[in-house]
């Protein structure tokens, strides 16, 4: 048992839209990514998505809205629900994910961007 350095952790990668794990809770997992730009529609059949802000601004998407998720701030995507994080004006945006370890990073869905192995940091 020690502390994380989440800040420090965030300094051990580069690439946008490649989760990091930092830790296992039961059968969560909370992960560290980098994101820029516009990801993929896609939604978890089975699985609930917490994202905190750390650093930006987060545009979280939705088919019939957009929620605007500031530094500081946490957005929890329900299970089923189609969503696609983006940024804007070309801002990398620092978020920590808590998930299942079982929860696919896109998905059904197949894209250049997906991860199937997430690096333990």
């Amino acid at each position: 048992m020690k502390a994380i350095n989440i800040k420090e952790k965030f300094s051990k990668f580069n690439k946008n839209w490649h989760p990091h794990q930092i830790a296992v809770v039961d059968d969560m997992q909370v992960i560290l990514a980098k994101l820029k730009g516009e990801f993929v529609w896609h939604s978890h059949e089975h699985e609930d998505e917490l994202f905190q802000v750390i650093k930006g601004t987060l545009h979280m998407h939705f088919r019939n809205r957009v929620e605007v998720v500031k530094e500081g701030e946490v957005i929890v995507v329900p299970k089923g629900i189609e969503h696609n994080p983006k940024t804007i004006d070309n801002e990398e945006v620092h978020v920590l994910l808590f998930e299942k370890i079982s929860t696919a990073h896109t998905g059904n869905v197949q894209h250049e961007k997906t991860q199937t192995e997430y690096p333990k940091i």
